[in-house]
């Protein structure tokens, strides 16, 4: 029963994304401009804090998604935009980029999800804390697709360091079980709960925003109580709050 609820997920999740029109982009001419989910800091000038994720390029879409913060502090004309990427990394690149780049862009032809959208002092406040969490991240110049540390390690990391956010990451995140500094024991990502992970590869998350949620090899199984919906891999949720 349980390669059956692995394998019939994820086989229905490559076939969803062969079917995707952003499966055949090609990524030098793939989409990257605004989704529009950001509101403009030209007429916004509260503190914004937003979490995205996006389908990876390619057939990786199928399997999971690429996380990352946006963040734009009360008056600024601008956004930061943070987030770990892993070209360039094998030539001496940073993993983490912290840049102005295009806070909802899509992802590779992929539009983002918004996962997270704090507004005025609230944003503002839990602001300092990512930026400090981002910066503490203890993989900074180390990425690998599999099971991590990668970008959706990263996002994870900063939302347990700053357990306000109550950020609930997507079952398809791949690598936000892989826990850092050899961690075996650590809060769930939502700040909820508690989750035991080996090396990103196999554990356990029990937590009010999770739910139940299993590691198996990096994918992600499990049942969240509020909303009702299971969780499967390649899939995501599957029930009431989709």
């Amino acid at each position: 029963m349980l390669p059956g609820l692995l394998l019939l997920p994820l086989l229905a999740s490559f076939a969803f994304r062969w079917a995707d029109p952003a499966m055949a982009a090609d990524w030098r001419t793939a989409r990257r401009d605004s989704s529009h989910q950001a509101p403009d800091p030209a007429t916004t000038t509260e503190a914004v804090l937003q979490v995205y994720s996006a389908r990876a390029y390619g057939w990786r879409g199928a399997l999971g998604v690429h996380t990352w913060f946006a963040v734009k502090p009360r008056g600024a004309p601008y956004y930061l935009r943070l987030e770990v990427i892993g070209w360039g990394v094998r030539y001496g690149s940073p993993a983490v980029r912290i840049s102005r780049y295009t806070p909802d862009a899509y992802w590779f032809g992929n539009r983002p999800n918004l996962l997270l959208d704090l507004r005025g002092p609230a944003a503002d406040d839990l602001m300092v804390d990512v930026m400090k969490a981002a910066k503490a991240y203890p993989y900074p110049d180390s990425y690998r697709v599999w099971p991590g540390p990668n970008s959706n390690t990263f996002t994870a990391h900063v939302a347990r360091q700053v357990p306000g956010l109550g950020l609930e990451l997507p079952a398809t995140a791949i690598g936000k079980d892989y826990l850092g500094n050899g961690d075996f024991i650590a809060p769930a990502p939502s700040g909820t709960g508690k989750q035991i992970s080996l090396y990103g590869l196999a554990g356990v998350t029990v937590a009010a925003a999770e739910g139940i949620e299993f590691n198996i090899l990096g994918l992600s199984l499990g049942l969240d109580l509020s909303p009702l919906a299971l969780k499967l891999p390649g899939i995501d949720r599957l029930g009431m709050g989709m």
